[in-house]
């Protein structure tokens, strides 16, 4: 029985190294990311759900806000527990886990290493090891800044974000939209949010990058498509929003084909410096299209 177990499994080993050759270039990789915007279809109370809980759908659809903090906790811990080990036996769990509450502190604010590896008591560059198990898991994302030839000197290092809005909040013990709205992260994590979902509608055929001044230019994402900055986009919690001075010269510096302001508003409008403002939903359909 043994011998003939062997015999057909060195057989099957060919049948599917075959077709494996024969299949060569006709594979697709998808990306499976967290619920959108776009599949929630949200009100404006369930958008500020989504935001608060995040996309994973057990964590979303939680009976309350309390069930949905103890889902994340235990993602979290089961990640360190079981997923870390298994991907990277080697990495302690216990310093990744400090690393990953670490960059819930300071979401979507630029990449110091140097800070990490000292506070975390190990070397710069196991931090970006760190950092690479982390975004290969699809846990973080590390915007790259833009780089061109514009007469002015440019930041060169990437943005960090913990991809889910959830995971961020539960790394911090953040259990209600109440606290949500009084705490320091809350402008970053709404900002990180709102990439995830721009990001989701826009497709592979965008690269997602970063725009920063040393005079304090800055855009918060900026999307190229065929090698030209397609999109640039200023991110703002505010139902007031104003677009900054330093996000209008550095879209006129790139030549930003489209120019968009994201917050909470209503309908969307045209300021006089050209400036799209709309909501979360409006720029998700937006990209899609």
């Amino acid at each position: 029985m043994s011998s003939f177990s062997f015999f057909l499994g060195s057989a099957s080993l060919e049948l599917i190294s075959r077709a494996t050759e024969s299949l060569a270039g006709r594979i697709a990789y998808v990306e499976m990311r967290t619920l959108s915007a776009l599949e929630v279809v949200p009100t404006h109370a369930q958008l500020e759900t989504l935001w608060l809980r995040g996309g994973f759908p057990d964590s979303l659809t939680a009976e309350g806000d309390n069930a949905s903090l103890a889902w994340r906790t235990d993602f979290v811990r089961s990640y360190l527990e079981r997923d870390v080990p298994m991907f990277a036996p080697r990495m302690p769990a216990t310093t990744i886990g400090r690393l990953w509450t670490m960059l819930a502190h300071s979401q979507g604010t630029l990449l110091n290493s140097a800070r990490l590896a000292q506070a975390l008591g190990v070397s710069a560059p196991m931090v970006g090891r760190y950092l690479d198990l982390l975004e290969d898991l699809l846990l973080v994302r590390r915007l790259a800044p833009w780089h061109g030839n514009i007469a002015k000197r440019l930041v060169k290092s990437p943005k960090v974000y913990l991809r889910d809005s959830g995971l961020v909040h539960a790394l911090l013990e953040i259990e209600t939209l109440h606290q949500l709205l009084g705490h320091p992260v809350v402008g970053m994590s709404w900002e990180g949010f709102v990439i995830e979902n721009l990001l989701a509608a826009a497709g592979p055929g965008s690269i997602p990058l970063h725009f920063r001044t040393a005079d304090g230019a800055e855009i918060d994402l900026l999307l190229e498509r065929a090698g030209q900055p397609a999109f640039a986009i200023e991110i703002k919690r505010s139902s007031a929003p104003v677009p900054s001075p330093g996000f209008y010269r550095a879209a006129q510096a790139i030549g930003a084909q489209h120019k968009v302001l994201v917050a909470p508003v209503g309908d969307s409008y045209r300021t006089k410096d050209d400036v799209v403002v709309m909501d979360v939903l409006a720029a998700v359909k937006l990209l899609s299209r």
